[in-house]
């Protein structure tokens, strides 16, 4: 057993955090839970009430929700360099919380059918759809990374958004962004992780 145990499912937002931890270069375990079954029982919903994937414990603490995953591993692994400097701190977090914030409620309704009314554009935070893509196709065209010219956690948030949005049409195939993917998806921690997850569906689908 090491100090770090992620609970996760193959087909979730639970790949996010896998990346992360590949990433980082920990050692961890690995807690495969079912939608409905494990992911509801009391032993998991006393960790995330939520009841949802993917969550890590670390040393007794536990954190949720991919994008604090994602920065917090960056911080508890300073060696692997993937926390912002100085330089790169406003753009780093701006991305990374514009993707968990404007760019998920927009996806999301979106794919619900829901599209806000010019009023109410004001109440739901990200205007519309539109603006949200135009605004992420700026920000990836604006340097090789999210936060500046170097690989960050953000890139593991934001690239993952990214290339699920593309992958299964929630968003354009814009050229910026198939640029920003094919440089992330080389990534050799980013290859393991998925090696590691598609090897997980492979087993559950054949139990």
């Amino acid at each position: 057993m090491t100090g770090l145990t992620l609970y996760t499912n193959p087909m979730s937002r639970g790949r996010i955090a896998r990346w992360m931890l590949e990433e980082v270069g920990a050692e961890y375990d690995v807690e495969m839970l079912g939608y409905g079954g494990s992911m509801k029982a009391d032993a998991y919903l006393a960790l995330n009430p939520m009841g949802k994937v993917p969550a890590i414990v670390h040393d007794g603490r536990v954190v949720t929700e991919c994008a604090a995953i994602c920065a917090y591993l960056a911080d508890a692994f300073p060696a692997a360099g993937l926390a912002p400097t100085a330089e790169e701190r406003a753009d780093y977090y701006r991305w990374m919380f514009f993707a968990a914030g404007p760019l998920e409620q927009a996806i999301t309704n979106r794919s619900l059918g829901v599209t806000p009314s010019e009023d109410q554009q004001r109440i739901v935070g990200y205007g519309d759809y539109d603006r949200v893509v135009a605004v992420l196709e700026q920000a990836v065209s604006a340097h090789d990374y999210i936060a500046g010219d170097r690989f960050t956690a953000a890139d593991v948030y934001v690239g993952s958004h990214v290339m699920w949005g593309t992958q299964f049409g929630t968003l354009p195939k814009l050229d910026p962004f198939m640029a920003y993917i094919g440089r992330l998806a080389a990534r050799p921690a980013h290859v393991r992780a998925s090696e590691l997850d598609d090897a997980a569906v492979a087993e559950m689908q054949a139990a």
